[in-house]
């Protein structure tokens, strides 16, 4: 019989990529249009997860994983004469993913779960660059994701795995409030962010059991 490798195991990652969030944003200011807003940068992650082979060219698994984020951009209220810069400062993920084996050594999957991005508070200014005594509180968004990528052994090194995935998240609608700076109190403005992201990532992965082809003995 022909040797067989397993994917059945735990694996570590750590890699980065480049991403960019948008939001729809919209505050309750009579007759406010809404508008649009986002930002892009780059972004370090690190993952850990665990596979199953359940038949020859089919693997299931669950993984989790997290990053740390240097995406950032402008975002305007309308109606206002403010601007300020937002940040996604980092998210984590957890969920499942199916694959395809079309050889031995490259796996073909999609992937989807719950995830969670923070967003650092926004500090608003006018257009003229003064400081509007005015802020967008620090929030947590929850909501979904869905991915595609590829797994492929690096032939050098039996266990060590490039992996390239992209990803797309939304965080549905969520409403805060603009508070002053100074006092914490809040100033009756409310802004509706509904917030998605794209990023596209590459990891190196360490899968422990991957020494070798699986070899049948009699």
């Amino acid at each position: 019989a022909p040797a067989a490798y397993s994917w059945t195991g735990c694996y570590l990652g750590a890699g980065g990529g480049y991403g960019m969030f948008n939001q729809e944003l919209r505050s309750n200011f009579a007759n406010d249009p809404g508008n649009d807003a986002g930002g892009r940068g780059w972004f370090g992650t690190v993952q850990t997860g665990c596979d199953y082979q359940v038949a020859s060219t089919i693997v299931i698994g669950a993984m989790a994983d997290y990053d740390f984020s240097g995406i950032k951009g402008d975002m305007t209220i309308q109606r206002t004469s403010f601007v300020g810069s937002e940040k996604l400062k980092s998210s984590w993920a957890a969920g499942g993913r199916a694959g395809w084996l079309p050889s031995q050594q490259l796996l073909v999957f999609v992937s989807g779960g719950y995830t969670e991005a923070r967003f650092g508070q926004v500090d608003f200014v006018f257009f003229n660059g003064f400081a509007a005594g005015t802020s967008l509180p620090k929030h947590t968004y929850s909501g979904w994701f869905l991915g595609s990528g590829y797994e492929y052994g690096i032939g050098w090194l039996p266990g060590l795995f490039w992996k390239s995935e992209y990803r797309f998240a939304d965080y549905g609608a969520d409403r805060l409030t603009v508070f002053f700076t100074a006092t914490g109190a809040p100033t009756g403005t409310t802004v509706d962010s509904h917030k998605y992201t794209h990023a596209v990532r590459s990891e190196l992965v360490w899968r422990f059991n991957f020494g070798g082809p699986v070899v049948a003995r009699y």
